[in-house]
């Protein structure tokens, strides 16, 4: 096997390993079925995660009408909707991009 400096030690070991299986006839590939069904789980699993992760749900909650002003400047500024731009903070805040 060649050196490459693009992967780990233990990726070329991997690399090796499999090549060695199927030099061997020691791999087997799944079944076409069994491939359509995993083929269908995964599938079903990045839907499921994708529409988990862009729910949303209304948030009603009160705010001084002098802050609400400064936002929606803020937000013209910025060229968005000023609900856009809390959404944006708050969405920050929860995944700790920038704390309070």
């Amino acid at each position: 096997m060649k050196q490459n400096n693009l992967y780990t030690k233990d990726e070329l070991e991997l690399f090796e390993s499999l090549e060695n299986s199927i030099d061997n006839n020691t791999y087997k590939p799944m079944p076409k079925e069994e491939l359509k069904e995993a083929k269908k789980l995964y599938q079903q699993v990045a839907e499921n995660t994708i529409k988990k992760i862009t729910k949303k749900r209304a948030l009603n909650i009160r705010v001084y009408e002098e802050d609400i002003e400064s936002i929606k400047a803020l937000a013209l500024e910025k060229g968005l909707p000023y609900q856009t731009l809390l959404s944006s903070i708050i969405h920050q805040v929860a995944t700790k991009q920038i704390s309070i």
